[in-house]
């Protein structure tokens, strides 16, 4: 247990932008967790519970802070439960290649010790170093080969849980069922609002035996977007697909003549045994060929994966700039008209105002749109209400789109304005759902779009919008 203070300081946000931008003045977003707690089992975590709810003390559940939308800020000096200590793999399934582990295991060490077996998780994301898997699973995260393997919720199969009034939930690893809606779909991404994750089963896969990276220079974005939809819809299983709009290709390419005259570019990569890499290998350089894509070194690429786990957002907020990062997702048939619509808006906010996007989750439906924006160091109150204004613009054009205002960082606390929109109704019954399972809203208040509780602070006093 941690009572001092500057232990608890260390709990009190999580990589929020919003929340470095206050704290660069001093200020909090919200309170101090009232102390910390570090169970080492489920039944430590149900005890924990227990105690919280006779008290009426609410708890937030901690996995390693890595999230970026305040999902673990406390509103009212909450109880954190840190789950780091719940962090080994309990159970390795060879034959049905399913492995089960406690939820606070590193994703880094998680993922290291599938390797030396000889398998991988397929779910690594760029915190894969600072996250746990727990983390992975309650904001129902993914990964950069997410388009291969799929995000979080179509790796885990079964699930170990405590709920609010103690009792243990648990969803046994099977294939497929028929038997309702989804127990397992309602636990992963309720950010510790329904339930505390305590372990996950999820699927695992051998490690490719080989893989074929190509680097390709495009004439525009329409036909880098094109390309992938080809991809995805014609069946192939790309281990990853990334799409870099000029500003973002511009860093990445240079002294690479093919790119001067076609500013985009993919990269793709597909992996698997052989005979099944070569077949398709030639198919995307089939597709390639019909976007007037050429092929070029693989030096981008190269560069991309040995520092594909360091956070480019920090370097930049390191630095006193006002930097932040939005996913969504959109159909092919909305995804340029919505690029150029935030863009366009975007530029007219501020003459200094930076917007760029890359698209690295692709599917046959559509594609994650993850966007940067940014604004030079400036008088937070000036930026504050230019941040805010941005978020306006991109979640609201995105609904605008018919596109989720969110692909795999969460909703937290930051995304709460919308969540209404995204979810129109069905918001109601979300909200039905927590006041039965959580009826004195002990678990993890004012996230996901959920109430606060009483004498709760405003996390966004200084924001300026959305309040």
């Amino acid at each position: 247990m941690l009572t001092e203070e500057a232990d608890r300081d260390r709990y009190a946000h999580d990589r929020l932008p919003f929340a470095t931008f206050r704290a660069r003045e001093g200020a909090k977003v919200g309170t101090l967790p009232r102390l910390v707690l570090r169970p080492a089992t489920s039944d430590e975590v149900r005890e924990i519970v227990n105690l919280a709810a006779k008290s009426d003390s609410p708890v937030i559940p901690y996995g390693s802070g890595s999230g970026v939308l305040g999902g673990i800020i406390p509103l009212q000096n909450e109880l954190m439960i840190d789950m780091q200590r719940m962090n080994k793999i309990t159970k390795f399934d060879a034959e049905n290649n399913l492995v089960t582990v406690e939820a606070g295991m590193n994703g880094e060490a998680f993922e290291a010790a599938l390797n030396a077996k000889g398998y991988t998780s397929g779910h690594l994301p760029q915190s894969l170093t600072i996250s746990t898997v727990g983390g992975w699973a309650a904001c129902r995260g993914g990964g950069q080969e997410s388009s291969r393997y799929g995000k979080i919720e179509n790796i885990v199969v079964g699930l170990k849980a405590v709920l609010p009034d103690g009792q243990i939930l648990e969803v046994r690893p099977l294939p497929k069922r028929a038997t309702g809606p989804s127990v397992l779909d309602l636990i992963v991404g309720s950010e510790g609002t329904l339930a505390i994750i305590t372990e996950v089963t999820m699927r695992i896969w051998k490690v490719p035996s080989d893989e074929k990276a190509l680097v390709l220079a495009l004439p525009n974005r329409a036909s880098a977007l094109g390309l992938a939809k080809r991809i995805m819809q014609a069946g192939l299983h790309p281990r990853i697909v990334r799409l870099y709009d000029e500003k973002e290709a511009a860093g990445r390419v240079k002294g690479i003549a093919a790119f001067e005259e076609r500013p985009v570019m993919a990269n793709i990569v597909v992996c698997g045994d052989a005979p099944i890499v070569a077949a398709e290998t030639e198919l995307v350089r089939g597709f390639a060929r019909e976007f007037d894509a050429v092929e070029t070194e693989t030096r981008p690429f190269d560069e991309w994966r040995a520092t594909r786990y360091v956070s480019i957002t920090k370097q930049w907020l390191d630095r006193g700039f006002y930097n932040d990062t939005i996913e969504v997702t959109v159909n092919w048939s909305q995804v340029n008209s919505l690029y150029e619509t935030i863009a366009a808006k975007i530029a007219a906010l501020h003459p200094d105002a930076h917007f760029s996007a890359h698209w690295s989750h692709v599917y046959p439906e559509g594609v994650c749109q993850y966007m940067t924006l940014r604004l030079p160091p400036m008088d937070q109150n000036v930026a504050l209400p230019l941040h805010s204004l941005m978020w306006e613009i991109a979640e609201g054009e995105t609904l605008a789109h018919g596109g989720s205002i969110a692909h795999h960082h969460g909703s937290g606390l930051f995304r709460g304005g919308w969540m209404d929109g995204e979810h129109g109704v069905g918001m109601d019954v979300l909200r039905k759902v927590k006041d039965a399972v959580d009826p004195a809203n002990l678990f993890n208040p004012g996230k996901l779009g959920f109430a606060t509780r009483e004498g709760a602070v405003n996390p966004f006093q200084a924001r300026g919008q959305n309040e």
